[in-house]
């Protein structure tokens, strides 16, 4: 229990974090990686060069200074993260030394504002903030544990199909030929990587694309980057990775997850790769629940990268009462579509009947502010929109400012 006098430092303490955060953060994964580079074992690469950990970490640091008397309001957030950690297979060992960094980031950015009485009362601040990621993650661990399995586990490519121009799907299956697990539609799994030439192991993790129940786990990846800037992970996985080859995964985790007691209607928006967790929300649904009011939307550059088009099409004709819409900026004579362009206000208006239906949304964060947003204007409760990021989370509001 943190002390009246600790709090209210903490507290005092929340605009200058917001002032600095970033500066914080930036300067804290410097220092942590230079004393324990191990951790980079852990770390996706490509968020820290981005910045996009770093101004994730410093939300967070923000969010904890500010409810630090109330941290059950940040608990729906926690999970989040801690489902993150998990898939990484983050552990409580790991805390100390974040805690330790993170306080000599606070000191020497802040320089002799950060008093002695300020570091104290973040170290235990810190503490307790720390046991609550502890405490979730572990029931976590506990939980694949018994339903799946802990850290990472070598699954066999029985399969490699090429879904667009610039995303490949592949089937896996445990290489010890146990049970494929259990897990529910949205959520996603960590693939780990030894690259040659690459010093450290890479971490990516990516939404489960079919539904559960079948004898293989499927994810879908988008090939990132250019020829300047290319995804290491996802480049390597489409050009190397071949069926036979084997990779390892940890359990699935997210709490971006289908509500299987759910009977309103549904809308499934997304953009892009985001696609591919609402496959497996549209697949299950079609599989369990073909008499719910189903609408399924999907915003790409062209056709070339729109993917599961024939897949989406097949899977709605086993719904009772569904829709599906392709929002395409650029599309070829031969393709379908619902409307050229942008999946705007205009358009969603066109699309959206049911305002107390329950909305889920994934894609690019332009993607998923400009969507978020319009629903909102078109009088959608917050509370009946869900959304999933791609890598670390970061505030919507704030994004343009990023």
């Amino acid at each position: 229990m943190l002390s009246e006098n600790t709090i209210k430092i903490v507290k005092s303490t929340a605009p200058i974090l917001a002032e600095h955060g970033v500066e914080i953060t930036s300067y804290f994964y410097k220092a942590l990686f230079e004393a324990h580079p191990e951790l980079l074992n852990i770390f996706n690469h490509a968020n820290q060069k981005q910045g996009r950990q770093q101004t994730a970490l410093a939300n967070t640091v923000y969010a904890a200074a500010t409810y630090i008397d109330q941290l059950e309001v940040l608990l729906p957030a926690v999970k989040q993260i801690a489902h993150k950690h998990r898939s990484l297979n983050v552990k409580k060992e790991h805390y100390p030394i974040v805690g330790e960094f993170l306080l000599k980031a606070i000191k020497d950015v802040l320089g002799d504002a950060a008093t002695p009485e300020i570091i104290q009362a973040w170290g235990e601040a810190y503490q307790v903030i720390a046991q609550v990621f502890i405490d979730v993650e572990q029931e976590m661990y506990d939980n694949a544990r018994t339903h799946a399995w802990e850290g990472f586990k070598p699954f066999k490519v029985i399969n490699k199909v090429k879904e667009s121009s610039v995303i490949t799907s592949f089937y896996l299956q445990p290489a010890d030929g146990s049970a494929v697990p259990v897990f529910q539609p949205g959520q996603y799994i960590t693939v780990r990587l030894t690259i040659e030439g690459e010093e450290f192991l890479l971490n990516r993790q990516y939404s489960l694309s079919d539904a559960p129940g079948k004898n293989y786990l499927r994810i879908s990846v988008k090939r990132e980057g250019d020829d300047l800037t290319k995804g290491k992970v996802s480049n390597y996985l489409h050009d190397h990775v071949k069926e036979g080859d084997e990779i390892e995964l940890t359990a699935p985790a997210g709490d971006f997850v289908l509500d299987e007691t759910n009977n309103k209607p549904l809308y499934l928006l997304s953009g892009g790769v985001g696609i591919t967790p609402m496959m497996s929300m549209l697949k299950q649904v079609a599989a369990t629940q073909p008499d719910r009011k189903v609408t399924f939307v999907h915003s790409a550059k062209n056709s070339d990268v729109q993917a599961f088009r024939h897949e989406v099409a097949e899977t709605m004709n086993q719904l009772k009462n569904g829709k599906h819409y392709a929002i395409i900026e650029s599309p070829s004579e031969e393709n379908e579509y619902f409307a050229e362009g942008f999946l705007d206000e205009q358009k969603l208006q066109t699309i959206v009947h049911d305002k107390e239906a329950t909305f889920y949304v994934c894609g690019p964060v332009p993607f998923m502010r400009s969507v978020i947003d319009n629903l909102g204007k078109l009088g959608i409760k917050e509370e009946n929109i869900h959304f999933e990021f791609f890598g670390p989370s970061i505030n919507l509001k704030e994004y343009q400012q990023v």
